[in-house]
């Protein structure tokens, strides 16, 4: 008799905190029913500005229209994410409300490791994914500049990865190039431009100094830019600065230097 009291106590108490549950559940809801959109803060990265939170108040004016005024819980987040997420600067958008009525939005920009630059009037990024995307008004990173005959097809105004598979598999051997320049104390900042030449070869070209390196692919990269470390340790010492053009350290074992 004691364990039926028992169980009959418990569903009680369970069939009690249930209705409770539902009832301030539903209060909450009714309530926010009453709440209006009121203001929007929005979140950035402060390491890069290709957007600011002007520009993320004129995209939703004009792509999804007006949210001040409206109630809270009719803010369509998932459509506001959509907008935001079409733009090529922009990684990933998240919008949520709160009860004081704010709606928050947190962007995470996309980040540029490198630059394509195929005249002056046309040029885009790409991300460390591999992800390319146009260049932006208002901000222009320091990152390496690849010029000459780099085999991408995309134009200007192109968001995506590259259109071919030879296309995505070379990006993916500079991108590697492009990895250890960043992990690298030495190089980080030294090299400004990457030429590819007509025959395929990298042709690093450092901020200072009138040496070109002459890297070949991307296979054997820490070797090769350990020959160019002992080039400046060992060969350049040895003659006057601006003595040699062209350093080749794509040779396994050698370093040939021409005037």
């Amino acid at each position: 008799m004691k364990k039926v009291l028992r169980n009959l106590l418990f569903i009680l108490v369970v069939a009690a905190f249930g209705l409770a549950t539902a009832f301030v559940y539903g209060f909450a809801s009714e309530s926010r029913r009453t709440i209006t959109c009121k203001g929007l803060e929005v979140s950035l990265d402060k390491t890069r500005s290709f957007v600011s939170e002007q520009d993320i108040k004129d995209y939703l004016r004009i792509y999804y229209g007006p949210y001040i005024g409206e109630r809270i819980d009719s803010v369509n987040l998932d459509r506001i994410e959509t907008i935001l997420d079409r733009r090529s600067a922009i990684r990933k958008s998240q919008a949520w409300t709160t009860d004081d009525g704010i709606l928050h939005i947190s962007i995470t920009q996309r980040e540029p490791v490198v630059r394509f630059q195929r005249n002056s009037a046309e040029g885009f990024y790409a991300d460390e994914s591999g992800y390319i995307f146009p260049l932006q008004k208002a901000y222009t990173p320091l990152v390496p500049v690849v010029v000459g005959n780099f085999p991408l097809k995309e134009g200007a105004g192109y968001k995506g990865e590259p259109s071919t598979p030879a296309g995505k598999e070379w990006m993916e051997g500079l991108l590697d190039l492009i990895k250890y320049m960043n992990n690298s104390k030495i190089w980080a900042e030294n090299i400004s431009d990457i030429w590819v030449s007509t025959n395929g070869d990298f042709v690093l070209i450092p901020r200072e100094g009138k040496e070109r390196f002459i890297f070949g692919n991307t296979k054997d990269i820490k070797e090769k830019f350990g020959r160019m470390e002992k080039y400046y340790e060992y060969i350049r010492p040895a003659k006057e600065e601006g003595w040699y053009r062209s350093v080749n350290v794509k040779y396994k074992d050698r370093i040939i230097c021409r005037r």
